[in-house]
């Protein structure tokens, strides 16, 4: 039976001074770049503030201990922001900014918990080609459909054939217009991200009641895609077990979405070989961030362990009220990341609060 060790755990940032600022760290992202690791992040004084804006801090030992460089970019007045980053190619990376417009709702949270409305976004992609050093402006991504608005929940991922895929999901906009429902998409480029022409559908409940939430995407062999998600019954005001979709021909065509039997949400996934995975997750039947090893050799998700890595013996952590904007306001940890190290283990990281402030933990990993 395989199984998930855990090496260590550390910071990557914390508040400093958390008796003089209030200062929260969130959404983080990760990429390798040649020897050193990038790490992105939002910094806010609470978790839906207006002040959020993304920050990046570096390490050159493999993750054990980070350095501090400062904002990702320079922002615009009542906009926040977060990013998620990757590496497309020998000391390149690409970082994929959403920019929330708080212009009209300055006051307010990201979500408007009359209609689960969105404040309007707008992507950009900023690159690098000296390991994050050094970024480009901010261009701006014009999506090939209409949101109105869009989550980020997944860094582009760049495919064996050249193409870009960007995983999002539509979000009706803050009035609760929603001309494309809400489903989960993958934008697609065939320049390295100069231009979003077309767009799929993986995930899209035909009768528009469950929404599909921080999905992710990897390719797991040449042509072979996994798509996953976090469901939710807008109707039943409930989640559903974290969903999965398989795509054997590039992620051109997908199947329905199917269960993956683990209630959770915000899940991440890092192929271990052409038939395995390794899974990070919000853990919703039982409290914590969980890690599973997933065998997929059929396409038939079958989880063959679940570990605990953070939290599993703290109450509190998630809301369960069947109002979904509330739930959003009161969460204490989420958005988990991983890279494979270069020695073969595996980094993840993910914010969490911990004595009152939330920070961006780490853990290194073993799967054997």
């Amino acid at each position: 039976m395989p199984e998930v060790e855990v090496l260590d755990t550390g910071l990557i940032y914390r508040n400093p001074k958390p008796h003089v600022r209030a200062e929260h760290a969130i959404f983080p992202s990760l990429a390798r770049a040649g020897g050193e690791i990038v790490a992105t992040f939002a910094l806010a004084e609470a978790f839906e503030a207006v002040n959020m804006h993304t920050h990046v801090a570096r390490s050159g030992d493999g993750g054990e201990t980070w350095q501090y460089e400062g904002p990702l970019y320079r922002r615009r007045e009542l906009t926040s922001d977060s990013a998620r980053v990757s590496a497309v190619g020998e000391g390149r990376l690409v970082a994929l900014v959403n920019e929330c417009d708080r212009s009209e709702h300055p006051a307010e949270g990201l979500a408007n918990p009359e209609n689960l409305g969105f404040v309007p976004t707008q992507f950009y992609l900023l690159r690098s080609a000296d390991g994050g050093h050094t970024w480009s402006p901010p261009a701006p991504i014009d999506p090939p459909l209409v949101g109105p608005s869009f989550e980020l929940c997944s860094p582009i991922v760049p495919l064996s054939d050249g193409r870009w895929l960007l995983p999002t999901s539509t979000w009706r906009g803050w009035d609760g217009s929603e001309p494309n429902g809400m489903k989960m998409v993958a934008l697609v480029s065939h320049d390295e991200g100069a231009t979003w022409q077309t767009y799929v559908d993986v995930m899209a409940d035909p009768e528009g009641s469950v929404i599909y939430w921080e999905s992710k995407i990897v390719e797991v062999s040449s042509g072979r895609l996994v798509a996953v998600a976090w469901a939710y019954d807008e109707s039943a005001g409930e989640d559903l077990p974290n969903q999965y979709a398989v795509s054997d021909d590039g992620g051109r065509t997908w199947t329905s979405p199917r269960s993956t039997g683990l209630q959770g949400q915000t899940m991440d996934v890092l192929a271990l070989q052409p038939d395995r995975l390794l899974v990070v997750y919000r853990r919703m039947d039982v409290a914590g961030l969980w890690a599973a090893i997933v065998d997929l050799d059929d396409g038939q998700w079958r989880t063959l362990v679940q570990t605990p890595l953070w939290g599993a013996e703290v109450e509190g952590l998630t809301g369960d009220s069947g109002e979904m904007v509330t739930n959003f306001n009161v969460l204490r940890f989420g958005a988990p990341c991983m890279i494979t190290l270069a020695g073969g283990e595996i980094l993840v990281a993910f914010w969490c609060y911990e004595e009152c402030v939330s920070n961006i933990r780490w853990f290194r990993l073993a799967v054997h």
